[in-house]
């Protein structure tokens, strides 16, 4: 069959990756429909707005919308290229939730056509691709799919993880190397031929399972080395040692690259990826395990520093900075800084007043809670006795603690060392 280009493309999922990707291959002149089952999102970004904070992002999507090359449903349309960017979560087992990856690929089943490439973003177990061909072609039994046909398929199936970091995502997903893994070696031909489109950096062509479990790996390996940071801050915490001076001075070793602590993991992609490598081998994965446990117990010990600092300061009034998993986004999935506030809450004797410059509203399990509050800046220092920074926003940067000496600080990110 003979290659043909990519004139429309259909980008399911437009959250933090989806919506990013949709607008950079509609600035480069592709039509692009972006799903959502968010009706609130869809609407926005059809006024050329955005829903979620991502630097630039608000302007490539107007001007994207404005030129008529990108617009927003919910439910897909025929197109050369489906890109799916769905969430991936665990359930409460620590088990992968496969259900939004499944409803998006059997959502194409009546769209796609011979010829047609699909494409899983979404961070996955080891198997979820070869999975999708297989769910593909039992709604489509007049089409031929990679996990049976091969090469010789009429629709090709591949896996492309993401590797973006929130506040660079534009300029990584231009500029990274993508591992580009297909069902078939034809697949990954062609999935590459796609990115080419958008993407500087180079495609590393692979399998579909080596890409997914690449994916994994990288997430993992970094929560590992979190998590020694972390628990080398407990021990520092039970010797009254700065962690953060031992560390600067231990990474002047030529070979030692300490990461600096903080108040545990959060994001969709460390917090969680490393369950699912775990979940396709759980008798041989004693290390991702234990890091796991260090990193998820964190917050837990953040707390209960805070209600110690508390009864030794005979006080109820903490002020409580930032909520987002990482600096000036408003990601607050698998947040740590949500869980230690969360932990707070549960004692129901402490006035907690929350800072989160990128939130408008508390989320859901802070709503309603006695004593929680979602305040200013300013407010929650005039009115705190103490302070517990949680994300080291930018417009925390500039507090100086020798200021506030009347209070107790509790710096878990170092942002003030």
């Amino acid at each position: 069959m003979t290659l043909h280009a990519f004139n429309k493309i259909c980008v399911l999922g437009l959250g933090y990756v989806g919506l990013p990707t949709a607008a950079v291959f509609a600035s480069r002149g592709v039509d692009v429909l972006g799903v959502d089952i968010d009706q609130r999102a869809v609407a926005l970004i059809n006024d050329g707005k955005v829903h979620i904070v991502e630097p630039d992002l608000d302007i490539l999507v107007k001007g994207a919308v404005a030129a008529g090359k990108l617009r927003a449903k919910t439910i897909p349309e025929t197109a050369d290229a489906f890109i799916i960017a769905v969430p991936t979560p665990f359930t409460d087992g620590k088990k992968p939730d496969l259900s939004y990856v499944k409803a998006a690929v059997e959502s194409l089943a009546p769209v796609v056509k011979k010829g047609d490439l699909v494409i899983i973003e979404s961070t996955c177990p080891v198997g979820t691709t070869d999975q999708a061909s297989g769910w593909l072609a039992a709604a489509r039994p007049d089409l031929s799919f990679p996990d049976g046909a091969g090469d010789a398929a009429d629709i090709q199936i591949a896996h492309s993880p993401e590797r973006v970091l929130p506040g660079r995502v534009l300029i990584e997903l231009v500029r990274n190397d993508r591992v580009v893994g297909g069902v078939s070696p034809r697949c990954a031909k062609r999935a590459a031929q796609l990115y080419r489109i958008a993407i500087e950096g180079e495609c590393l062509l692979s399998s579909a399972r080596t890409a997914e479990l690449v994916k994994l790996s990288e997430n993992a390996y970094r929560d590992v080395n979190i998590a020694f940071a972390n628990e080398l801050s407990l021990v520092c915490d039970a010797l009254d040692i700065d962690a953060w001076e031992a560390i600067r001075l231990a990474n002047r070793h030529p070979r030692v690259n300490i990461l600096n602590p903080g108040p545990g993991v959060g994001g969709h992609c460390i917090a969680v990826d490393p369950w699912f490598i775990v979940d396709s081998a759980p008798d041989i994965t004693p290390l991702i395990k234990a890091a796991r446990g260090v990193n998820d117990s964190k917050p837990a010990h953040i707390a209960n520093s805070v209600r110690d600092a508390a009864r030794g300061k005979g006080t109820a009034s903490i002020a409580c900075l930032g909520l987002a998993y990482k600096a000036d986004i408003d990601d607050l999935r698998e947040s740590p800084a949500v869980a230690v506030v969360v932990d707070l809450a549960r004692s129901g004797d402490l006035t907690l007043n929350v800072v989160e410059p990128y939130c408008q509203e508390l989320p859901g399990p802070l709503q309603n809670q006695p004593g929680v509050t979602l305040t200013s800046l300013e407010t929650a220092l005039q009115t705190c006795d103490i302070i517990v920074l949680l994300t080291d926003h930018t417009p925390f940067r500039d507090m100086v603690p020798d200021d506030y000496p009347d209070k107790t600080i509790l710096d878990t990110r170092g942002l003030w060392k």
